[in-house]
């Protein structure tokens, strides 16, 4: 599919496809998901120290939608609450910590239970001492495997008309796909989805979270779960 940017509402379509059952298996029956160097593991309240030194680092948060750093511990909390208990079985979202010392570097993973283009998303950050250390290209494939490894079921949703591409030959039925939104000025991030198996398709534009922005364009790219281009 060519490459678009878009400022206007997109349409949006009713498909079936295939994703992970919901709700999603809670915290206390999720096992850790370790990796080389990596422990991916569910969120505990004790994080919130730990999420905190992240989320206040400013060259960290300038790649979120927020575009800031938190400004309080309650801020930070706040933002670890989706992924407590009674909530975490409305995302898929785990601590990112070193294996040799279970040290808390980042978070990564499915927490946007209703995201503008419809499909799921992926998205990860972690402390800027660690970057360019193949951390992130480690998550995002350890991440993917479990997230195909989850149970699935037949659904019907409303997603974004220009990402769809067809299934076979039954009418409105589509590929199942896992997207991540970018900015155009990190391509180090672009160059980690595609190492993964992410595919740039699109480029659409929202209004940008800093004070004095304008439109930001987002290239966006999508994986097929099961497989495929």
């Amino acid at each position: 599919m060519p490459t678009t940017t878009e400022s206007q509402k997109h349409s949006q379509v009713r498909v079936k496809t295939t994703q992970p059952k919901r709700p999603f298996p809670p915290n206390s029956t999720r096992s850790p998901i370790t990796t080389e160097r990596l422990l991916l593991r569910p969120f505990v309240p004790e994080d919130v120290n730990a999420l905190h030194l992240l989320r206040i680092q400013p060259e960290v948060m300038k790649w979120t939608a927020q575009g800031r750093p938190d400004a309080t511990l309650a801020e930070t909390q706040a933002k670890l609450d989706p992924f407590l208990p009674p909530n975490d079985a409305a995302t898929f979202n785990f601590a990112i910590c070193l294996r040799a010392t279970g040290e808390l570097i980042g978070i990564g993973g499915n927490h946007q239970v209703n995201p503008e283009l419809g499909w799921p998303e992926l998205g990860y950050m972690l402390m800027e001492e660690h970057w360019g250390k193949g951390y992130a290209t480690e998550f995002v494939a350890a991440w993917l495997g479990a997230w195909e490894g989850l149970e699935r079921e037949e659904v019907e949703v409303g997603v974004d008309a220009r990402t769809v591409v067809k299934q076979g030959e039954g009418e409105g039925t589509a590929r199942e796909m896992v997207l991540a939104v970018t900015t155009e000025d990190n391509p180090k991030s672009q160059k980690i989805l595609r190492k993964c198996g992410f595919k740039r398709f699109m480029v659409w534009e929202v209004p940008g979270s800093r004070e004095g922005e304008g439109m930001v364009a987002l290239p966006t790219f999508r994986y097929f779960v099961g497989g495929g281009k």
